[in-house]
C-alpha cells in the first residue's frame, strides 16, 4: 500500500507488498524489495536498493549524493540489506567513484535516530549504531559491532567484529575486533566480555582472546614482538588469527589503551 500523498517516480521498482506512508518521495532507479515498511516523509534517492524486510522510520533520507568535494555526479549506489531497521532522521549517502562506488548497510543492522552513514562505508551483519552515531567516508564496520550514541568515527577507519564503542567517543584509528573502546580520543578498555558471551563464544575462545589482548596491549611489547609471542603461547583459534590479521593489516594505526606502546 502506497499513501496517495507519496510521490513515486515511474522508473522506481517497488514490490507489491511494500507499505509506504504519507509524503514520501521515491525517485527513479530505486528498487524496494518485499515486505519493506516505510514511514512518513522519507526520501529515497536515485540508485538506492532497499532489500526485503527492512523498516524505515519517519524522515529518513537514503541515497543522497555524497558530501564529497570530488564527487562529479557519477552513478554510484546505496544498498540497504535485508531486515535492517533505519530509525527516524537517519541519513545514508551514495558512494563515490574513487571510493568503490557503493555504500552498503549490512543485513539485520539497527541504525538508531539521527545517525549518519557517509559515502563508501560498509557495515557488516548485525551492526548497531545508537542515536547520533556518525560514520565519515570509507569506513568498514565488522559484524555485530556496536557504535555508541554521539560517537564519531574518522574516515578510512575500521571497526572489527564484535567490538563495542562507548557513547560520545571520537575514533581516529582502527578499533580491533572483540574489544571495548571509549573516550576522546578513544582508548581501549579491555575485551568486550559481555558481548562475546552473549554471542555464544566458547570459554576456550574467550580465554585465548584474553591472552592475546594481554600480550598485545599490556606487556609493553612492539606489535611484531607481541604477535610472535602470541604464536608461541596462545592456541591459534580462528578468533585469535582474526585478531592478529586485523592488527597486521591496519593502515591508519590501531587504537590502544592509555600509555600503551605503539
Amino acid at each position: 500500500m502506497i499513501h496517495p500523498t507519496t510521490i513515486v517516480d515511474p522508473g522506481a521498482e517497488i514490490d507489491a507488498t511494500v507499505q509506504i506512508g504519507p509524503y514520501c518521495v521515491i525517485e527513479k532507479d530505486v528498487i524496494i524489495g518485499p515486505n519493506v515498511i516505510i514511514g512518513a516523509h522519507v526520501t529515497i534517492d536515485q540508485y538506492t536498493t532497499i532489500e526485503e524486510g527492512c523498516r524505515i522510520f519517519h524522515h529518513a533520507a537514503i541515497g543522497a549524493a555524497p558530501q564529497s568535494m570530488k564527487f562529479g555526479g557519477e552513478k554510484t549506489t546505496v544498498v540497504v540489506c535485508k531486515n535492517t531497521v533505519l530509525r527516524e532522521f537517519v541519513t545514508i549517502h551514495r558512494g563515490t567513484a574513487f571510493g568503490g562506488g557503493k555504500t552498503e548497510v549490512g543485513e539485520e543492522n539497527y541504525i538508531m535516530a539521527y545517525s549518519h552513514i557517509a559515502h563508501d562505508c560498509k557495515t557488516g551483519r548485525g551492526v548497531v549504531m545508537a542515536n547520533n552515531g556518525t560514520l565519515a567516508g570509507h569506513i568498514t564496520i565488522g559484524d555485530f559491532a556496536t557504535v555508541g550514541g554521539l560517537t564519531a568515527i574518522h574516515q578510512f577507519s575500521r571497526v572489527g567484529e564484535y567490538a563495542f564503542i562507548g557513547g560520545k567517543s571520537a575514533v581516529s584509528k582502527d578499533i580491533p575486533p572483540y574489544v571495548i573502546a571509549a573516550g576522546d580520543r578513544a582508548k581501549l578498555h579491555g575485551l568486550n566480555k559481555v558481548g562475546l558471551k552473549r554471542h555464544g563464544f566458547s570459554l576456550e575462545a574467550r580465554d585465548a582472546l584474553k591472552k592475546t589482548y594481554r600480550i598485545l596491549f599490556r606487556l609493553g611489547l612492539t606489535q611484531n614482538e607481541a604477535i610472535e609471542r602470541i604464536k608461541a603461547e596462545v592456541e591459534l583459534l580462528p578468533e585469535v588469527k582474526n585478531f592478529i590479521e586485523f592488527m597486521q593489516s591496519s593502515t591508519r594505526g590501531v587504537t590502544r589503551g592509555r600509555g600503551q606502546r605503539e
